[in-house]
């Protein structure tokens, strides 16, 4: 094999708790996750040595600073890989929006390697070093629905999530995921998210006991420093969403519609107004194949 595409699903959180925060800095957390149609597309080719990053978008450093870099960097050390690689990335998912773009980009040069070369590494180990590149990485290398803990390498695959349609906003700001956490009060959440019922709800099929529980406590943060957050979870609502969230540490908004038709409706007139820079229609997708 010469030339491998592969596409890497961007990710919302149905629930996001943080636990406490841990004495190295970190946070232990408790979150489901679910994995979206919105996807970007890496295509990988052998070269003979080096790594070689190019991209469609602007936004996304291509320097060994890039997590897909350091995923490439990362298989070439563990297994050996005498070559090289040239990957080019096709931006679709938003950068800096709190659906996990740069941490599912690198899942997917790990697991494109594993297939350009022919490696046969278990998705287990490939989570196992993941973790060395993010958080997120293991999950996003899992995909699917997933109960995630520890500080979101611990995972638990679920079933799938009912069938729905998730209209997802993304405003002009960026938000800092690092800033985020750095202001958040673990240790005074007074309220925590119901992340077991959500387990068991979507054990059950239940969507709407999964729509009930649907609580982020970084929101605490993210929505008072940025109003606009706050603003389009009311606009979702507003245009008929069952339910409304910030993804992750933000700034992008989704809304969880059971009909296809008002969730239609409600991304065309979403567009049309100055809230979201980027605004998409999705489902949710299973794990990946490969």
């Amino acid at each position: 094999m010469k030339e491998y595409l592969i596409k890497a699903y961007a990710k919302v959180n149905l629930g996001l708790d943080v636990v406490r925060r841990l004495p190295n800095g970190y946070h232990q957390v408790k979150m489901v996750m679910q994995s979206v149609g919105i996807c970007d597309e890496l295509i990988l080719e052998k070269l003979e040595s080096g790594i070689v990053l190019t991209a469609d978008s602007r936004e996304v450093p291509l320097d060994g600073t890039n997590l897909i870099h350091r995923a490439a960097r990362l298989m070439q050390k563990e297994y050996g890989i005498g070559e090289g690689v040239r990957i080019h990335l096709r931006k679709n998912i938003p950068v800096a929006a709190g659906m996990a773009g740069g941490s599912t980009d690198a899942a997917a040069a790990m697991r494109g390697m594993n297939q350009l070369f022919g490696l046969n590494v278990p998705v287990e180990r490939l989570m196992e070093l993941g973790v060395a590149i993010g958080a997120d990485v293991p999950y996003c290398i899992l995909g699917g629905t997933a109960l995630a803990e520890g500080i979101g390498e611990k995972l638990t695959a679920l079933r799938p999530m009912p069938d729905c349609f998730i209209l997802a906003a993304k405003p002009e700001i960026s938000v800092s995921t690092k800033y985020v956490y750095e202001h958040l009060d673990a240790e005074g959440i007074a309220h925590h998210p119901d992340i077991h019922g959500m387990v068991e709800a979507i054990g059950e099929g239940n969507l709407s006991g999964i729509l009930e529980r649907m609580e982020n406590v970084l929101e605490a943060v993210t929505v008072p420093t940025w109003p606009v957050v706050g603003m389009l979870k009311d606009r979702m609502l507003a245009l008929g969403a069952e339910r409304s969230l910030m993804s992750g540490s933000g700034p992008t908004v989704f809304g969880i519609f059971t009909g296809k038709e008002k969730a239609e409706a409600a991304c065309e007139q979403l567009r049309k107004e100055n809230l979201a820079k980027q605004v998409f229609l999705t489902v949710p997708v299973g794990a990946p194949q490969v």
